[in-house]
C-alpha cells in the first residue's frame, strides 16, 4: 500500500476515542517520516511500546468494532498493481498471504476482503474479562518475528519458502525477504533499493494510485464486514508443474 498502515490506525483509534488529538499528529508525523525514509527497527519499537500502553484495557470487541473505519483508509491506498500480482501467483496455484505487524484480528480480516489464503498478525493477549493486556501472545510480526511466523505457517501449510516470493518496500524485512527463494521489492526506500540492485532483486515501482480500489474500497468493507504490508506468495511443494513458473521469465526481465 502507499505509505503506512499506522496513521489509518491512529485516525480509527481517535474517531472511537482510543488516543488524543496530540498522539493523532505526532503519529502523522511517522507517517510522513515512514514514506521519506521508510520504517527501521527503532521507530517500530518505538510504536510497538506506544501500541502496548495505549492497548493495555481496552476491550477486544472495541478493536473489532474500528475494523471498518480503519479499512476505509487502508484499501483506496492499496495498489491495484500489486493486486494484479497477487492474483497472479494465485491463478499458478499459489496461496497469497499477509504479513503485518498490525494486529491479527484485523489482518486476517484485510486478507478475507481482498481474497487471500489468510493473513498472519501481532497477536495481542486477552485477559479472562476479555480486555487486552498490552502484552504479545507469540512473536511480533516483525523483523525475524515475520520469518519465525512464516515458517510455522509454511510448516502447517506444505509450503516451501524456497519457492516462495516475498514482498517488502522496507529495509526491515530483509530477514522476510532473505527467507525465500524470490525477493522483490516494492517501491523500495533507498537502503532495500541499493540492495536490490547488488542482489539482483527484481523491482517492482509505481507510484501513482489507480481508482480500481480506491472507488471501490468502501463498498469491499462494508459487504464483508456488514458496515495495510507486506505481502507473502508461496508456492506449495506440489505445485511444481509448468505453469508454477509463468512468474519466473517476467521477475528475470525487471530485475
Amino acid at each position: 500500500m502507499a505509505g503506512s498502515s499506522a496513521m489509518h490506525f491512529g485516525r480509527a483509534a481517535y474517531r472511537s476515542g482510543m488516543v488524543r488529538r496530540r498522539q493523532l499528529a505526532a503519529w502523522g508525523l511517522d507517517h510522513l517520516r515512514f514514506r521519506l525514509r521508510g520504517s527501521t527497527d527503532k521507530t517500530t519499537q518505538t510504536l510497538l511500546a506506544v501500541a502496548k500502553d495505549l492497548l493495555a484495557g481496552v476491550p477486544e470487541k472495541e478493536m473489532a468494532r474500528m475494523a471498518p473505519d480503519l479499512l476505509a483508509g487502508v484499501l483506496p491506498r492499496i495498489y491495484p498493481q500489486m493486486m494484479d500480482e497477487v492474483h497472479a501467483h494465485q491463478d499458478a496455484g499459489r496461496p497469497a498471504f499477509i504479513v503485518s505487524a498490525a494486529g491479527n484480528q484485523l489482518v486476517e480480516l484485510l486478507a478475507r476482503v481482498l481474497g487471500f489464503e489468510d493473513g498472519i498478525g501481532t497477536r495481542y493477549e486477552v485477559a479472562p474479562d476479555g480486555t487486552l493486556t498490552g502484552e504479545i501472545e507469540g512473536p511480533f510480526i516483525y523483523g525475524e518475528g515475520k520469518v519465525e511466523a512464516m515458517r510455522g505457517v509454511a510448516e502447517e501449510h506444505g509450503i516451501d519458502l524456497g519457492q516462495s516470493w516475498a514482498y517488502s518496500d522496507s529495509i526491515s524485512d530483509l530477514p522476510m525477504l532473505r527467507a525465500v527463494g524470490n525477493a522483490v521489492s516494492v517501491n523500495p526506500d533507498p537502503e532495500l533499493a541499493e540492495l536490490a540492485e547488488a542482489e539482483g532483486w527484481r523491482i517492482m515501482r509505481f507510484e501513482r494510485l489507480g481508482r480500481r480500489l480506491a472507488i471501490a474500497g468502501t463498498t469491499l468493507a462494508a459487504a464483508a464486514i456488514g458496515g495495510s504490508g507486506t505481502w507473502l506468495a508461496a508456492r506449495r511443494r506440489s505445485s511444481r508443474s509448468a505453469r508454477a513458473a509463468r512468474l519466473r521469465p517476467r521477475a528475470r526481465r525487471r530485475s
